[in-house]
């Protein structure tokens, strides 16, 4: 008897590969620039690596999930080593460790268990906090109160210009830059990130950002077979408590249950289907598995990514492979040079975009409609805003388990 054929799934977009794709493809370069910088210049990582993995993840992502995917730096991990200068074989450790653990929790259906029980009182209060700390991240860069700003001891610290008067320079870019995207947000045809990274560009080579580009050429480069050597005991140890443990949570409730959730509600059932709890994982394991033996730094996907392709304009997979490849162009032709072509970037532009993105996300708590559920969102909130997003996750989680019994009233 013949088998009826598996049914296959005919409403996912076709790729687009236009201005207004390729424009939401850079609306999440302000998450994604700053910290693979950041690793590069002051943790040591190979540039060659670290853009050669970006735009493979995408590439591959786009490919496979068939709608728009994010690509981003796990952000515990990244904040971390930055803030205490580890070395690149930590990192590497790190993601070999995040890649082992995600692969595990797919390949035993321990992901796809976890993520039914999440409630969605919780995965709102992640897309919630995670929007605040966009929001709030974007406006440190504004400020000047990142750490690689304060590390660098400026504003812009890439750029010759610190202020305009008694003005910082972060302060003018990042006004300018809010009031340009809310003029332009809602243009189809001019898309807001294109003309951001226009300005940007043209800013930073007027700003003296030149100056980085003097050694800047063109030649073929590939990344090495661990780089840095195989990790020791002692470096694993370290990797493992200090830095994957820590990012898991977030890894979780963020690039897995929270993005198949906006998932749904951006592209229907049959993406999210694709983007199942299972398929998100398998996805950030390899990839991590594949960062950690050349060399890059570990990467994700994240709710926070998949709202600002969506905001600035992204609706198929094509603003994943023309993004993709540039980075792959760049990690090819360029090299490690490629982190002086992108810091041409003032870091306040990349903050504003940030706080869009983060509005865009804690949007998603709208459709909650009675006190308890409100209740986990805020007391996640403000438990994240204190400790980290994983204890609010946590908290989260129980509080609103506890609230399915009747007997407790908020």
């Amino acid at each position: 008897m013949d088998t009826p054929p598996e049914k296959v799934c005919d409403s996912l977009p076709a790729p687009r590969f236009d201005l207004r794709e390729f424009g939401g493809s850079l609306g999440d370069l302000g998450t994604l620039l700053p910290i693979a910088i950041g690793m590069i210049l002051l943790n040591g990582l190979d540039g060659t690596a670290v853009f050669l993995g970006i735009g493979l993840f995408y590439v591959l992502a786009g490919l496979y999930f068939g709608i728009t995917v994010p690509v981003q730096p796990m952000k515990v991990i990244g904040a971390y080593a930055i803030a205490q200068s580890l070395s690149p074989v930590q990192i590497s450790a790190a993601g070999l460790w995040m890649a082992l653990i995600l692969l595990v929790l797919a390949a035993t259906g321990t992901i796809t268990m976890v993520g039914k029980l999440v409630p969605r009182s919780t995965v709102r209060g992640v897309q919630l906090t995670t929007g605040v700390l966009l929001m709030t991240q974007g406006l440190r860069f504004v400020l000047g109160e990142t750490s690689l700003q304060k590390i660098h001891g400026a504003t812009e610290p890439f750029l010759s210009v610190s202020a305009i008067g008694p003005v910082p320079l972060g302060i003018v870019l990042g006004l300018a830059s809010m009031l340009l995207i809310l003029l332009l947000l809602a243009n189809r045809r001019v898309p807001a990130t294109l003309v951001m990274l226009a300005a940007g560009l043209v800013v930073g080579l007027s700003l003296g950002g030149h100056r980085n580009l003097a050694d800047f050429h063109f030649g073929f480069h590939l990344p090495e077979l661990l780089p840095y050597g195989w990790p020791d005991m002692s470096v694993l140890l370290v990797a493992l408590t200090a830095l994957a443990l820590p990012q898991l949570p977030m890894t979780i409730g963020n690039a897995v249950v929270a993005q198949a959730d906006l998932t749904k509600e951006y592209f229907g059932q049959c993406a999210a289907d694709r983007s199942s709890f299972r398929a998100l994982a398998v996805s950030m394991g390899l990839a991590n598995l594949f960062a950690a033996l050349i060399g890059a730094m570990p990467m994700c996907h994240g709710s926070g990514g998949l709202a600002a392709h969506y905001r600035f304009g992204s609706r198929t997979f094509g603003s994943n492979l023309m993004i993709g490849a540039f980075f792959l162009l760049i990690a090819l032709f360029i090299g490690d040079r490629a982190v002086h072509l992108l810091s041409l970037l003032p870091l306040s532009m990349l903050g504003a975009l940030l706080i869009f993105t983060g509005a865009e996300l804690g949007l998603t708590m709208l459709d909650l409609n009675n006190r308890k559920d409100g209740f986990v969102v805020i007391i996640m909130l403000g438990t994240s805003l204190v400790t980290n997003l994983a204890v609010g996750f946590l908290a989260g989680f129980v509080l609103a388990m506890a609230f399915k019994s009747k007997r407790l009233e908020i």
